[in-house]
């Protein structure tokens, strides 16, 4: 049994209260409940707009709807991440171009998406994930993006809160997907969001959400959509989440400064910072070459640990055949033998630190050199 998990999600007492109060309403499918965490989100994150829907796959694939993403368009994307970014360009009729990722960071190197840049004429948008809590280099991709007349959708499904030079995730590109999975900075038990500044993006991302509906008597079907909306249980909880979102992130970057001073001197790479973001360690991953060996030491101890990613996306099955644009992608490659998380969730008490640190520095690191 693990004695210190990975992750370990905590649904307050208030939020039970919210709970027990929709359920007391009978209003609960999409509705006023919604509509308040909606308001509440876009404003955390500084933007005019956000859309609720039922998981960050759909919120990823509704934006790219909204954004106009048709049959065959290429969209350039990180191959270092959860699947469901490259699926739903798929879903939407688009073809994923994986770009390589910065070897430090782990997110997309604009270096690499310049080159692909260079190479195609069907590329119409970015779509860069914001990795592990940390956001990708939005400024330079944003650059890229107007030389190139291309809409950027950020992936910030595991950075509640991150930032740049003071500016939150979710408020650099056309739109930004959000999910509330349990293990997430912040839950709805499932969920989704979708923000953005456009009233045209926003008003699409709605209608598709909620089967292509529009008109006034809410029966006037205008577009083909799917039925993608948040409940008002969900929602309920997410209020109170979004409340304590804040020292949730103040735990996790706590507990990330610990272990960097402990892991001084430890033959493994920390999680590295540019200057000026702000990251708030939805995963804390060390790099090494020993990752199993290490992997399997923790496990031993009980440290929960997990590899985030073991495959790059291109090198699933259902991605043969897939673009990946002609440039390597050896970064991700690398990355992904290489990485392992640690816990690094506000829940941590000092005594599951200090087991996660005495496991880690007691390693053989010798032996495995």
């Amino acid at each position: 049994m693990t004695d210190v998990p990975i992750a370990d999600p905590v649904v307050s007492r208030e939020a039970r209260e919210r709970v027990d109060a929709v359920l007391e309403s009978g209003y609960l499918a999409d509705g006023p409940e919604v509509r308040s965490f909606e308001e509440e989100f876009a404003a955390f994150c500084g933007t005019e707009h956000a859309v609720a829907t039922s998981n960050g796959t759909t919120a990823l694939h509704a934006a790219l709807e909204a954004l106009g993403v048709d049959d065959g368009d290429a969209v350039v994307t990180s191959p270092f991440s959860f699947v469901a970014s490259a699926n739903a360009i798929r879903l939407a009729g688009g073809t994923p171009v994986f770009a390589d990722v910065d070897p430090e960071t782990y997110t997309l190197d604009p270096g690499s998406v310049a080159a692909i840049l260079d190479e195609r004429d069907d590329v119409v948008g970015l779509l860069p994930v914001h990795l592990y809590g940390l956001a990708a280099p939005m400024p330079e991709l944003l650059a890229l993006a107007r030389e190139h007349d291309l809409f950027v959708l950020e992936d910030a499904c595991q950075a509640h809160g991150a930032a740049i030079d003071g500016r939150p995730v979710g408020s650099f590109g056309d739109a930004a997907c959000f999910s509330f999975y349990p293990t997430k900075n912040m839950t709805t038990g499932e969920g989704g969001m979708i923000t953005t500044d456009s009233d045209r993006l926003a008003a699409a991302a709605s209608s598709y959400v909620n089967h292509g509906r529009g008109g006034e008597d809410g029966y006037g079907h205008v577009e083909l959509g799917h039925n993608y909306r948040m409940t008002s249980l969900a929602a309920a909880i997410g209020r109170v989440q979004l409340e304590r979102l804040p020292s949730f992130n103040e735990g996790r970057r706590a507990n990330a400064s610990r272990y960097d001073e402990a892991f001084d001197g430890v033959p493994v790479e920390t999680p590295q910072t540019p200057e000026g973001y702000r990251h708030v360690y939805h995963q804390y991953t060390l790099r090494t070459e020993a990752r199993d060996a290490l992997a399997e030491h923790l496990e031993e101890r009980g440290v929960g640990a997990a590899v985030y990613y073991p495959t790059p996306i291109h090198r699933l099955p259902a991605y043969e055949g897939v673009s990946t644009a002609a440039v390597q992608l050896p970064a991700a490659e690398r990355a992904a033998e290489s990485v392992l998380s640690i816990p690094v969730h506000p829940g941590l008490t000092d005594a599951d630190r200090a087991a996660v640190v005495a496991a880690v520095r007691g390693f053989d690191w010798e032996g495995e050199r």
